[in-house]
């Protein structure tokens, strides 16, 4: 039996980023999160059909102390990005309220 209904081209991918915020000198405010490439991370899904990918404030950004040139390093900054992913199914069914919600399961019992 697959683990998703329809398999992995219809296993539905959820993405969520949390990347630390822009720098000051970026001109980009404080609160929002660093610019990401997201089709480079699409990439990394080579099946199934990803939802828009959602990108948050927070992940770690530090100065590691070193700058390596010939890596392309302008500064010594170190980011790291913290990635929630989820994958599921559409069942078809709908609740006819435009809710939105999903159905959720207890792990427990497996219902």
């Amino acid at each position: 039996a697959e683990a998703v209904p329809g398999g992995r081209k219809e296993m539905l991918i959820g993405v969520r980023l949390g990347v630390p915020p822009r720098r000051g000198t970026d001109g980009g405010a404080p609160n929002e999160p660093m610019d990401v490439d997201l089709d480079e991370v699409a990439k990394v899904f080579p099946y199934g059909r990803l939802l828009p990918i959602e990108v948050v404030v927070g992940g770690l950004a530090f100065s590691t102390g070193r700058i390596v040139r010939e890596l392309g390093d302008r500064d010594d900054l170190a980011v790291c990005v913290a990635a929630a992913v989820s994958i599921g199914y559409d069942s078809g069914k709908r609740d006819g309220g435009g809710s939105g919600d999903h159905e959720m399961y207890d792990t427990k019992d497996g219902k």
